[in-house]
C-alpha cells in the first residue's frame, strides 16, 4: 500500500451546504416513537458516532421549564437544559465539525426565550450567532471555518 494514499483527506473548505451530514431523526428516543424514553444520553450517544445534526423536539414544560419529548405521543419528558448540556459536553469529543441543532419547536414564546436563555448560557462562544443570508448558498461558511461552533436551525 502506497503510504501517501493511507490519509484520508477531505476539503472541509466549500460552502457547508455542499456536504451531506449525518442526521439524527428523533435523537432523543431509546426505542419506538410512541411508547419509548426520552433520554439526554441518546446524543451523548449519536455525536460520539460521528452524527453532525441532531433533532430538538421542544415544548411548554411544567414551571415554565421547557422539555424534549415526542409531542402527542405517550413518549417521557426531558429537560431541554438537559439535553443542551449533553450535547456541550459531547459534541466535540470525536469531531471539531460543527454541530447543527434541527430544533422542532411548539413552544409559547415565553418559553422560546428560556430556550434561547440556555443555548446562550450553556454553549457560550460555540453557538454561532452569526447572521447568513440564505439568497446565495455559495456564501454560506464551510465547515472548516465553523469547527467547535454550535449552529440552530429552527
Amino acid at each position: 500500500c502506497n503510504p501517501l494514499h493511507r490519509q484520508v483527506h477531505q476539503d472541509m473548505q466549500q460552502p457547508l451546504c455542499h456536504y451531506f451530514i449525518a442526521s439524527s431523526h428523533n435523537t432523543y428516543l431509546s426505542g419506538d416513537q410512541l411508547l419509548s424514553q426520552s433520554r439526554a444520553d441518546m446524543y451523548a450517544r449519536v455525536l460520539q458516532a460521528g452524527c453532525r445534526c441532531v433533532e430538538v423536539d421542544c415544548w411548554d414544560g411544567p414551571d415554565g421549564e421547557p422539555v424534549v419529548h415526542h409531542g402527542y405521543t405517550l413518549t417521557s419528558k426531558i429537560p431541554f437544559r438537559d439535553v443542551a448540556e449533553t450535547i456541550n459536553k459531547y459534541a466535540f469529543i470525536k469531531n471539531e465539525f460543527p454541530v447543527i441543532l434541527s430544533i422542532e419547536n411548539h413552544c409559547s414564546i415565553q418559553q422560546q426565550k428560556k430556550i434561547a436563555q440556555y443555548l446562550k448560557e450553556i454553549f457560550g462562544d460555540k453557538l454561532d450567532l452569526s447572521s447568513v443570508s440564505t439568497g446565495d448558498p455559495r456564501q454560506l461558511p464551510s465547515p472548516q471555518d465553523l469547527k467547535g461552533k454550535i449552529l440552530v436551525k429552527v
